[in-house]
Formats: structure tokens, sequence, C-alpha cells
């Protein structure tokens, strides 16, 4: 933890820093003595290879200092060096016959001495940034080694009996050094007075520490029932406020509890050691504790009972490996204390490991997702206040190689220390049990920020899968990263110059781009979309409906300044975030070169896609007709568009198409004509016909009456007198409802004044009708048959025919 707490600090304090120099903070004036002195002194230290690890990390972090004050001494006259390097290059080259005017000659004298001038104490601080960087990197190896000597350096080894009556002695001692503390401080009058007047204040702290403790957690679902009445059921958001409360209210009173013991000054020197860790230890257990719940809890189906083993088994291990990392704490500060030897040390250390890489082992098997795909039953008042069930072996689902890595170290690390590897035993079971923490830890947070977006938002369950909770959950992955590393032994000075040099940025092309710069350029190019967008809708809907500026006009005023307002957003953004474009021209000029030459067409349908996109000639949704492929627009990206035809296929139009070719846009239009042919008998009145067609067309409810429909006479078919009513509809989408609405029109006055639809008539004659039975006699006048059906080889010996032969009336 105070690892962690100095990581933070450097971390804020190295922020600063960079932000500070951004702003162009002038820097102060260095004392070259004192920096050749410690350049000195540190390559002494550096040769000679005995300083401890403390005094080469201190003298790391003057040397650090002293180069980021170098390096801002370095880029302080930058600024200026161009300026008077554009006054050069304004007067132009001297003339090689030295014939130049004196004025021009005395200027270009003046600023070559002035440039001189100011680039020489930026060499000096390049040179002196150079050393101080070097001495960094070597103090930085010298370290890395001596950690990694540390390692896999071999000690007593701890299964030797003869070492065992040792290591218990040493123990014993230490036990018995805090009773005698405890006698001596009651044997002294001093001490003793000193305990009875701080009586009232360790019986206030002892009262609300056992308060605290025993009625915890009563008070915590108190303080539920009560932020439940704000709103936010079913989001999860409270019943986690609530787990916390059931953490911290005990917590307090355990700390309380310690603090009484403390004000009384019965404790010597262990005991108050003893005394100020006993709330550390206590968070360790109760977090453990809290995350296995949280791990493990989620609203479950009424009844559902399966794997309950499996569940309190979780529990129950996740609370031994706390047990185990507390015991390891308590063995460190004893070893402090009593400066017990190596050999003692290792055997009140192999149990602990021993322990640890079994329970650790065994968490992992019960923590797969097929052993906890059940969740326990929670009484009603909590479930449902709940979120959807997660099990705790989600964690594992997507980290096999983490779930392998954690059973090997569990059963490599007891091997290891009882070969005598104490130290890498020690450096890898405990940060793997505190790397799965922290995952299963982000894990937790990110459902309950989750939670709370769907509270805001009323998405409720939903937003757990919602974008939102990916972006947490990515967010939370990269802030675990880093102490993740702290926990495996990375020191915090290299996360330290991993910031430094990330806060530094990248060159490309010759242009430098910070993290600072990048987020300037975001920052002022989204204040410029925002206000191009309000311009235009301004422009859509105040100003220009206003004018007669007609409505194609208006769309190409608002397009364009859409494009006029973000090219001006991106320009001033480049401007505002200081990047240096010129440098980028040439490996900008390569790139334009090869996508011209290798993706011509790539980078047309990416045009393409951004033209639809932009001025949105077809949406999706439109009903489109592009290439003789006819449906509706399902989505567009900024290659190809992809469309449903009416069969429910799919097909992928590249973009170039859209933009090219023709494409008939019927949802842009919504009305259309639709057109209804019809046939009459000869002899019907034609007049009738039609005047009769037209009512119906103007009756129909979705038939425009301007422009009105009419009624085509198309001219004498071969079996009756064509027709064809021609309507404008309101909209083209009901085409095919208004065309048979109309045909059921047409088809009941038809019926009702007598008109006869004409169709085609066939008989069938058969050639062996006595095979099937007596022929009916044909009527008078009828015609003899004309068609044959084969049941046999012709008298011939010919082949039967296909069918019947037939032929119209």
């Amino acid at each position: 933890m105070t690892k962690t707490i100095r990581f933070l600090a450097i971390l804020a304090l190295t922020l600063w820093a960079g932000l500070s120099a951004a702003q162009g903070r002038g820097t102060d004036q260095i004392d070259v003595s004192d920096w050749e002195a410690l350049s000195s002194r540190a390559e002494a230290a550096l040769d000679a290879g005995r300083a401890s690890d403390q005094a080469l990390e201190d003298l790391r972090s003057e040397i650090a200092n002293y180069r980021t004050r170098f390096g801002e001494a370095r880029d302080e006259n930058a600024a200026r060096i161009r300026t008077l390097q554009s006054q050069l290059d304004a007067l132009g080259p001297e003339p090689e016959n030295g014939e130049e005017s004196e004025t021009i000659a005395a200027s270009r004298a003046a600023l070559e001495q002035r440039l001189e001038e100011l680039r020489a104490p930026q060499v000096v601080a390049e040179a002196a940034f150079t050393r101080a960087n070097g001495l960094v990197s070597e103090i930085d190896a010298m370290l890395r080694a001596r950690q990694t000597e540390a390692l896999f350096m071999r000690g007593p080894v701890p299964v030797n009996p003869a070492l065992w009556s040792d290591a218990l002695r040493e123990l014993n001692d230490f036990l018995r050094s805090v009773g005698n503390e405890v006698e001596r401080a009651l044997d002294n009058q001093v001490r003793v007075s000193r305990a009875i007047s701080a009586i009232p204040l360790a019986a206030f702290f002892t009262i609300f520490g056992l308060l605290c403790v025993t009625r915890g957690r009563q008070l915590a679902g108190r303080l539920g029932e009560y932020l439940r009445n704000f709103g936010g059921k079913g989001s999860g958001v409270w019943s986690f406020v609530v787990s916390l409360g059931r953490i911290f209210i005990p917590l307090l009173g355990i700390y309380l509890l310690t603090r009484a013991a403390q004000v009384t000054e019965v404790t010597g020197m262990r005991g108050t050691a003893i005394l100020n860790a006993i709330p550390y230890w206590a968070a360790i257990l109760l977090g453990f504790a809290w995350l296995g719940e949280r791990l493990l809890e989620g609203r479950a189906a009424r009844g559902l009972t399966e794997a309950p083993t499996q569940r309190v088994q979780f529990r129950s291990l996740l609370w031994l490996l706390s047990t185990m990392i507390v015991l390891r704490d308590a063995v460190n500060l004893i070893i402090d204390l009593e400066t017990i030897d190596d050999a003692s040390a290792a055997v009140m250390h192999f149990p602990i490991i021993l322990m640890t890489g079994i329970f650790l082992f065994r968490f992992i098997t019960v923590a797969r997702p097929e052993t906890l795909a059940a969740q326990p039953i929670v009484p009603p008042e909590e479930a449902e206040d709940e979120a959807e069930p997660r099990a705790a072996g989600i964690l594992f689902r997507m980290m096999p190689p983490l779930r392998t890595a954690a059973q090997i170290i569990a059963i490599g690390a007891p091997l290891a220390a009882a070969a005598g590897y104490q130290n890498a035993a020690d450096a890898s079971i405990f940060p793997m049990i505190w790397t799965l923490a922290i995952i299963a830890l982000a894990a937790v947070f990110q459902r309950f920020f989750a939670g709370v977006y769907g509270w805001a938002t009323g998405q409720g369950n939903a937003a757990l899968d919602s974008l939102f909770s990916a972006l947490i959950g990515f967010v939370l992955a990269a802030v675990c990263i880093p102490f993740i590393a702290l926990i495996w032994g990375v020191r915090e000075a290299d996360l330290g110059e991993l910031w430094s040099r990330f806060l530094e940025g990248i060159t490309v092309g010759g242009a430098q781009i910070s993290p600072v710069d990048f987020l300037t350029f975001l920052l002022i190019f989204a204040i410029g979309y925002g206000v191009t967008r309000l311009l235009q809708g301004a422009l859509k809907t105040s100003l220009l409906p206003k004018t007669r500026i007609d409505a194609g006009g208006q769309n190409a005023i608002v397009s364009g300044t859409g494009y006029v307002g973000i090219f001006l957003a991106g320009l001033a953004a480049v401007t505002g975030a200081g990047i240096n474009l010129s440098s980028l021209a040439i490996v900008a000029g390569a790139l334009s070169v090869g996508i011209g030459f290798g993706l011509q067409t790539i980078v047309s349908n990416f045009v393409s896609g951004i033209i639809l996109l932009i001025e949105r000639p077809v949406s999706e949704g439109d009903w489109i007709e592009v290439a003789g492929t006819m449906g509706i627009v399902k989505d567009i990206s900024v290659r190809a568009t992809r469309i449903e035809t009416f069969d429910r296929t799919d097909v992928i139009v590249p973009n170039s198409d859209l933009i090219s070719g023709a494409v008939t846009n019927y949802t842009r239009t919504p009305v259309g004509r639709v057109i209804v042919p019809v046939g009459v008998a000869y002899g019907t009145d034609t007049r009738k016909v039609e005047r009769i067609l037209l009512e119906i067309a103007e009756e129909h409810p979705m038939v425009l009456a301007r422009p009105a429909p009419f009624v085509v006479f198309q001219g004498f078919g071969a079996d009756s007198l064509d027709f064809e009513v021609r309507a404008i509809i309101r909209e083209v989408g009901f085409g095919l409802t208004v065309k048979t609405e109309i045909n059921h029109a047409i088809a009941e006055r038809f019926v009702q004044e007598g008109i006869e639809i004409p169709f085609a008539q066939r008989d069938v004659w058969l050639r062996n009708p006595e095979a099937l039975g007596t022929p009916p006699e044909p009527e008078t006048g009828s015609q003899p048959p004309v068609a044959e059906l084969d049941d046999g080889p012709d008298a011939d010996g010919g082949l039967p025919d296909d069918g019947p032969s037939t032929t119209t009336a």
C-alpha cells in the first residue's frame, strides 16, 4: 500500500510538472557547480557499486529533477530561435560574390549573432540533459539487477527440522516481550496515572467502537432503506452503497477500539506497532469478504439452489486467502521488530506460503464458470434492488491464461520456498492474489458505474450491456495496469519514467505531438463542430425559411456552411494545439501517392461514403433502386451500403455506385403512380367503361385529386378491349395495396353494371373416348374434336405424344 501511495504522489507531481511546462513556465537558474558535484557523486557510487538501494533511489530522484530542468531549459528559447531563423530565411541566401547591401548585411550579422547567443545555452542544456538521462538509466539498470539477484537468491531451507526450534523460540520471545512491555507500563506510576485519566476517552472510543462493530450491518441496511426512497430501484446502486457501509462502519469500530487501547499508553513499542497494523489487517479481511459478496450476489430466480457447496467454498477460500495475507504481514512485522535471522524468517514464512498455495489452487478450481453458474438466494428486499446476476466465474471466463498462471504459481511457490527460494515464492504467490483481487474489484466497479448510468438514463439493467459499460471497462482496465505493475515489484521510478515519456508524446514526421496537444485538439474541434451544428440549425429553421430561396438552395447553403465550419474547426484545433503540419508535408505527399495508385477503388468508396453520410441523398430506411436492385437501405458505412431486398436478402452495393450511378429513391418523393390494367369484352360501351373506371379511381382516399387520375383506352387486344387506370397516390409504399383495392372495386362495379371481362376458352378432346366410357352426345353445331390424349403408341408404331394437344376456341 505504501508503494501505491508513493506512486500516486509521483504521478500527480509529474502531471503537474508537465502541465506547467506546457503553459510556458520559466525555469529557475541552474547551479552548474551543484550539478557537477551531484553527477560526480552519482558516477562514483555507480563505479563502486556499494551504495544501498535507498541511497541510489535518492540520487536518482535528484538527477531526475535536474534532467527535467535541463529539458525545460533546452526548449525554453525554441520559439525565439524559430522566429530568428525565419527572419534569416526571409533575407535569402548570402550572395556568393559578397555583393550585398550594407543594410541587409548588417541585419544578417545581427540575426546570426543573436541566434548563436540563444543556441549556446540550448546546446549546453542538451548535453547536460543527455548526461543526466544516462545516469538515470545506469541507476535503474543497477537497481533492477539487484532486484533480480535478490529474487533468485537461495536462502536457508525451511523444511530442515533443525531450524524449527529456533523459530518457535524467537516467536515465543516476541509474544513474551509484548506482555513484558505491558507489565512494565503498569508498574510505572506515571503511566498508570495517564491511563486512568484517559479512561473516559477510552470508554467513549470503546462504546462507539463496539456499537459500530456489532450493529454496523443493521445501520447500513437502514441507510439503504432510506436511500431507496430516492429512486433507482433495480439498478443495484443502493445495494452497492449499503455493502460499502457494511464494511466501513465495522472498520471504523475496529479503529476506535484500537484508539481506545492506544490512548491508555499501556502498550510498548511492539504493542503499539501491532495496534497500528490492526485496522489495516481488518480492512484486508473485510475487503475480501465484501468482494466475495459482490461477486456472488445477484438477483436470482426463485427457488434457484444449484451449486450451493461451491458458493460457500468460494467465500470461505477467499476469506482464507485474505487471512494468509494478514498472517504474512504480521510475520514481516515481527521480523522487522525483532531482527530475526534469515533461517527463522524462512521457517515462519513457509507454512503461510504452503497454505496459501493450497487455498489458491482450490480457489481457482471453485471459481470456474461451470461451478458458479447459479446465484445465491438473497433476501427479497435486497433482490429487488440488485442488478442482473453475475457469477464470479466471469472473471476467469475471458482470462484462461491468468487462471493457468495462478494454478502454476499455487503449485510452484511452495516448492520454491521449500527449496530455499523464499523471495521468489513470496514475490509470486501474494502478488497473484492481489492481481485477482484488483481485477475482481474492477469488475464490481464496472457493474456499479453501469448501474448508475442505467438509473440516470432510465435504461435499467440494459445498461450492463451498453457501450458505456464497455468503455468504463476499458478505462478501469487501464487504471488497474499500473497498480498491478506495482504489486509485481515494478518500481515507482520506472512507472514515473514511463509517464514522463508518455507526456512527452511522439514524433511524427518531425512534429512533436503530446497527449496535452491531442486533448487540446479534440476540445477545440469539438467546440467548433458544436458551433457549426448550431449555426446550421439556426440557418435551417430560423433564417433561410424566411427568404425566397428554394428548398434546394437552402439545403446547399446549410451543407456548405457545415463543410466550411468543420474545415475551420479543424484548422483552429491544429493551430490551438500547436501542431506543426509543415513537417508532415513530405509524409502526407508520399501517402497520397500511394493511396492514389494502390487504393483508388477503396478511397473512391470511402469518399463516396462520406458524401452519403454528410449530404444524405440516400438514408437508412429509404426504398431505392440502383443497378437493377430494389430494396430498403439498412446500413450505410464508409465503404459500402447494405440493401435488404423484398426477398429478405442482403445486397452490398459500393458507395461509389450510389454517387456516380443512377439511383431511384422512392422514399425521397413519397408520391408515386400506380397503373391498373383491365380488359372488357368486345361490344361493351367504351365511354361507360371509362366513366366507371374514373369514378372508382377518384373515390379511393389514397389517390390525389391533383393531378387527377385518368383512364387510357390502350387499344384492341386479341381477346378484349384494353384499358388502364393511371393515378397518383399519396404514398408510393402503398402502391400494391391501392392497386388491389382498385381491382376489387372494378370487379364489383362491373358485376353491377353487367360488363363482362373476357377470358380465353379452351376445349379438350380425347382420342379414345370409348376407353373412358360412352361420351355424351355432342350438341348440334359443335365443332369436331381437335385435341387427343394418347394412352399408348400410335397405330403406325410411333412413340406416344408428350400430352394432350390443345387449341383455343
